[in-house]
């Protein structure tokens, strides 16, 4: 039995060499668990191939906590994968998702968890980001270029804090760089997004991953591929069958 179909949320946590926030991500997110008796939660970690000694941590955590998983890549494959990754192996009816960095709350899932039932994804807009000048003048234009080219009249698709029904979760078509569409792409489905203000933290442990190519250059291309797969993405629905 898949052991996270005992809970009703499964928290993806993508891992790329980050062992100095693995300790503060089993306090968090533990007392997240323990705060939401009514919506049982528990986590995922996915290794992404890290270099450092975050797997070794990793299980630590996943040895004295009954609510924490692990999955762990051979090699490092990418946000995107670890994200698909997660969607794949989780059992619960809903999957969430938060950065490793703790720059967004395990809390504020307390913010998006009403509206579930109501929507395809609730994501998160950060408010007051604490973001570098480079970072935040890329994503800017990004997220802008994303959002002209989209339609998707999404704010902040980058904000790392989501809730999915998982049934639409599975049904998005993942490539690299889809986690910055995931918003576009359940709407192909003709599923719902519900966007809700949280906070947002400066870094205090590790190291960004991201820089200049892949905050910018990368994910403006990915929006032409985006397009060309919008006009060629398959959506139907069965009226009747005799399967089942």
């Amino acid at each position: 039995m898949n052991k996270t179909a005992q809970y009703k949320l499964t928290i993806i946590v993508p891992v790329f060499n980050e062992e100095d926030n693995i300790a503060a991500l089993e306090d968090r997110l533990s007392k997240f668990i323990a705060s939401s008796p009514d919506f049982p939660a528990c986590v995922l970690f996915i290794n992404d191939g890290s270099k450092d000694s975050s797997l070794e941590k990793i299980m630590a955590v996943c040895s004295r906590q009954s609510a924490f998983y692990f999955a762990s890549f051979e090699k490092n494959c990418g946000l995107s994968a670890a994200m698909k990754a997660g969607i794949d192996l989780a059992g619960s009816q809903f999957v969430g998702y938060i950065d490793a960095d703790l720059q967004t709350a395990p809390e504020d899932f307390h913010l998006l968890i009403p509206h579930v039932n109501d929507y395809a994804m609730v994501m998160g807009i950060r408010t007051n980001r604490k973001d570098s000048f480079v970072k935040g003048i890329s994503s800017k234009i990004a997220n802008g270029f994303r959002r002209f080219m989209t339609k998707d009249g999404i704010e902040d698709t980058g904000c790392p804090l989501k809730i999915l029904r998982t049934d639409y979760a599975r049904r998005i078509p993942f490539f690299t760089g889809m986690h910055r569409f995931l918003p576009a792409l359940l709407m192909l489905q003709n599923g719902t997004v519900k966007q809700v203000p949280v906070r947002h933290f400066p870094r205090v442990a590790g190291v960004s991953k991201f820089n200049l190519w892949n905050r910018l250059i990368g994910p403006l291309m990915d929006t032409f591929a985006y397009r060309w797969m919008r006009s060629r993405y398959i959506n139907y629905n069965i009226s009747e069958n005799n399967i089942d």
